[in-house]
């Protein structure tokens, strides 16, 4: 039986097991429908013309595993950034996991989504937002069909969050293969500040699927810094859904760190609601062997006054391919828009692949707006002057490498995560660094 069919006829049991008073019920069983209907991506869609999801839904995945897998924190704390103090949000195998988590009601709401779904108080917030802004696909239908558990934060008016949020879906290889469907919901109110850490971490060799959809909503002057980090194993294959709104002279930033896994798709996607918007988006993608990474990102500026940055960079090795595919909508309301885009790639062997698609739409005509890709091998003439001078030639690649791709932490705010992802890049490259940035 294909996934498909089999996600299909294992729905009404899915749906029996969970909590009737959720609220969700109508949205579930339209979600499935739609699902049925427009089923998983394939390579005759446009967004999807270089990356086929064949490979990874080969498999028999088990959908509802059961119970929480023991876990200690020792066996996961190399995974956390724990250098810092921090709201922890941890599922094992789809599963909340109380004992290595720290939640909070004090001034701010940091829980589970199945707990916001079945309480009274966050109904309102729930029927404003949940399921509002994630456009209908068939993977985010799926998603919104067999989701039951992810993380619910909300930051009220005029609140600080006290210290960053971390979200980490770990899977533990219990099951011979594991599809899992986290469901995120951010809502930060008028005037306030957030900061959010996200990571998919398999600690198994069997194969691995995440369908992962998350919405984010920031309201006026909101301050929203997100962090991505994706380091995973061989057999693990990420689907990253995320879907932003803002309001006037909100500023969100989403930095994304794809270091490995078989397959990542990173589906990125803006949409600006108000004047004196803010909207960053930067990657750094460091990948080898087989691995294929791929980048689909939009931002939509709708009102005037507004600006969106996006920043890529790109070392792939060995067989591994890189798929960037940004757009830039510019509606003809958007007078004033300031848009920059830039894709930068190195193909660090000769059997790597990029495929790159910077895109402008542009219906304004009072804008300033940019986007360019460059694809290309190292500098020979840099490489023999850093080899003149008594630096190895692999390690004067690796140094090459790494200046290349390190400017994009420049706007990292969280000095431990600017940390963790430097020393992630100097591994990747095997790169020795004297110095700390």
């Amino acid at each position: 039986m294909e996934l498909k069919d089999k996600l299909i006829s294992s729905f009404l049991a899915f749906e029996e097991s969970l909590d009737p008073d959720s609220g969700l019920e109508s949205l579930r069983n339209e979600a499935i429908k739609d699902f049925e209907t427009l089923g998983f991506p394939t390579r005759k869609d446009e967004n999807w013309k270089y990356t086929s999801l064949n490979s990874v839904l080969k498999h028999d995945y088990s959908f509802f595993p059961e119970k929480e897998d023991a876990i200690e924190y020792r066996d996961i704390k190399k995974y956390l950034i724990h250098d810092i103090d921090t709201y922890d949000l941890v599922f094992i195998d789809g599963i909340f996991s109380s004992h290595l988590s720290q939640t909070t009601h004090d001034k701010i709401d940091v829980c589970l989504m199945s707990s916001a779904l079945n309480k009274e108080k966050y109904r309102p917030i729930i029927e404003n937002y949940y399921n509002k802004i994630a456009p209908k696909t068939g993977l985010n239908s799926l998603n919104t069909a067999f989701a039951r558990e992810g993380a619910f934060i909300h930051i009220d008016k005029n609140k600080l969050a006290d210290k960053p949020i971390q979200i980490i879906n770990f899977a533990t290889g219990n099951e011979s293969a594991l599809l899992l469907q986290p469901r995120n919901l951010v809502v930060v109110d008028e005037n306030s500040h957030v900061q959010i850490i996200e990571r998919h971490q398999s600690l198994t060799d069997h194969p691995v699927l995440t369908n992962s959809v998350t919405e984010i909503f920031a309201d006026r002057r909101a301050i929203v810094d997100y962090y991505k980090i994706q380091n995973d194993k061989s057999a693990a294959s990420l689907i990253d859904n995320t879907y932003i709104q803002q309001k006037s002279e909100s500023n969100v930033s989403v930095h994304t760190f794809s270091f490995g896994g078989k397959l990542t798709r990173n589906n990125l996607n803006f949409y600006q609601k108000g004047e004196r918007i803010d909207s960053t988006m930067k990657g750094v993608t460091i990948i080898e062997d087989k691995q294929h990474v791929d980048h689909n990102t939009l931002v939509h500026h709708i009102e005037p006054n507004c600006e969106s940055h996006q920043d890529y960079k790109g070392i792939y090795g060995d067989s591994s391919t890189g798929v960037f595919n940004g757009k830039v909508v510019v509606e003809k309301e958007a007078q004033k828009t300031n848009a920059y885009q830039s894709n930068n790639n190195i193909l660090a062997d000769d059997k790597a692949t990029i495929n790159s698609k910077p895109q402008l739409e542009i219906f304004a005509d009072d804008v300033k707006c940019s986007h360019g890709c460059t694809i290309g091998q190292l500098d020979a003439e840099a490489l023999f002057y850093l080899q003149s001078r008594g630096i190895p030639r692999k390690e004067a690649r690796g140094l090459m490498m790494y200046a290349f791709a390190n400017n994009v932490l420049e706007s990292v705010k969280i000095p431990e995560v600017k940390k963790r992802i430097n020393k992630l890049i100097a591994s990747k490259l095997e790169v020795e660094l004297g110095f700390n940035l």
